[in-house]
């Protein structure tokens, strides 16, 4: 039943013992009476850290305004549970998976930690397998969504305060927020912000209040910067 895996991902294993290896959850291994050495733990260990590595690389290489600390976040948004569980039903890895019937029972074949666990023990089994690079591609091919995702969610509450704390890293002079319309009725009003740098327009945005228009034009900004760099 691998064999329709591998077919999923695009990635033949030379190794067929480590991919079966990979989906071998412990209750499954404890029911069969299976050495522990024989479930995914230490798979799952290692693509861990191959994991954390790739998006490391991949957001330092690709987000240039970004702080070691914001980094940081980033990369807990992209790695965390959810992502990867999300990754993981992508490509069907619950169809797979090798659970003890009381696993089975209680939905274990969907369930969020089970999922991203088996997903980090196949990028082991593929960087046993085949090397960094192949598992760098089978992370990639899966995850960047979830990375695009990452960014526009990223600051989504505070925009203004991280296009502050770029435009003073590079640049002298403070923003300037301006309310240049006001649409509709007292009770349910549109307003329109531009946000400017000296004589320089970084972005317009429309919001329900005053606060949340100038939230938008930092956005537009941001993403403004983040297209030049």
């Amino acid at each position: 039943m691998f064999s329709e895996f591998e077919n999923e991902i695009n990635y033949i294993f030379k190794d067929k013992n480590l991919l079966r290896q990979a989906f071998t959850h412990s209750s499954y291994a404890h029911e069969e009476k299976m050495n522990y050495l024989k479930n995914n733990e230490r798979l799952e260990f290692l693509g861990d850290a191959v994991l954390e590595l790739t998006i490391s690389h991949y957001l330092y290489d690709n987000f240039a305004d970004m702080s070691e600390g914001d980094l940081t976040k980033f990369r807990a948004n992209v790695v965390c549970e959810t992502s990867l569980a999300k990754g993981a039903a992508m490509i069907n890895v619950g169809k797979y998976v090798l659970l003890s019937k009381g696993e089975e029972q209680t939905g274990g074949r969907a369930r969020a930690s089970i999922l991203s666990d088996v997903f980090e023990a196949v990028i082991g089994a593929i960087y046993l397998d085949g090397g960094f690079e192949e598992a760098r591609k089978f992370i990639m091919n899966i995850l960047k969504k979830y990375i695009v995702d990452a960014r526009n969610n990223f600051h989504i509450n505070d925009f203004k305060t991280h296009l502050q704390e770029i435009i003073q890293k590079n640049h002298k002079g403070s923003l300037k927020y301006t309310i240049i319309k006001e649409e509709g009725p007292d009770h349910n009003k549109t307003f329109t912000a531009n946000v400017t740098h000296g004589s320089r327009l970084l972005g317009t945005g429309k919001g329900k209040s005053k606060k949340e228009a100038e939230q938008k034009a930092a956005g537009v900004a941001l993403q403004g910067i983040s297209s030049k760099m």
